[in-house]
């Protein structure tokens, strides 16, 4: 089983990373890991898009381009560690997901419009921590609307622990509490 995992933590002691690590480790895989803070993602321009078109129209999907879309497409299971952040994720987290949306390589459509997915990926997992409370609705709920209407995943899990930076509240012993859970949803989906 290959793993990929997309890490989206900037801070080098990120608890949302610790977290996902934890369960990165507990999957037991064959795990490839995407910094994307080591990835050098900009925006993409128009020139960009050209080019782009332009490969996909000549068929040339081994181009460096497309790697990372490649590298997705191919992946048995997808761990995504993205903090909390302005309702939703860093920024860095948006622009892997415009670099890997790739017609033909990660989804395609049929003559109908229909979408068909192109991705192995059965199971994708969203860890995130949050300093406060709050909804998912943009961070994961975006991932995982992704995950359905284009690379045909319809299993997504959110994991997260809340409440980490509120005063009284012990963060590491939320952490404990959320690889508690962790450790149950594993073992229910075994």
């Amino acid at each position: 089983m290959k793993l990929l995992y997309i890490n989206a933590c900037v801070r080098k002691d990120s608890r949302t990373k610790k977290l996902a690590d934890y369960l990165v480790k507990k999957l037991g895989a064959d795990v490839e890991q995407v910094n994307l803070i080591d990835c050098d993602l900009n925006a993409l321009t128009a020139k960009d898009i050209e080019l782009r078109n332009s490969l996909v129209l000549a068929q040339k999907y081994d181009e460096p381009l497309f790697a990372l879309a490649r590298q997705f497409a191919s992946a048995d299971v997808l761990v995504f560690a993205a903090p909390y952040w302005d309702l939703s994720f860093p920024a860095l987290l948006k622009l892997y997901v415009e670099h890997v949306n790739v017609v033909p390589i990660v989804f395609q459509y049929s003559d109908q419009g229909k979408v068909i997915s192109n991705c192995k990926a059965k199971k994708l997992f969203y860890v995130t921590t949050k300093g406060g409370f709050g909804s998912d609705e943009y961070g994961y709920g975006y991932l995982q609307a992704l995950s359905k209407t284009l690379y045909g995943i319809s299993e997504t899990y959110l994991i997260s622990a809340e409440g980490l930076d509120v005063q009284g509240n012990d963060a590491e012993e939320i952490i404990e509490q959320a690889k508690e859970k962790i450790d149950q949803l594993l073992m229910d989906l075994s």
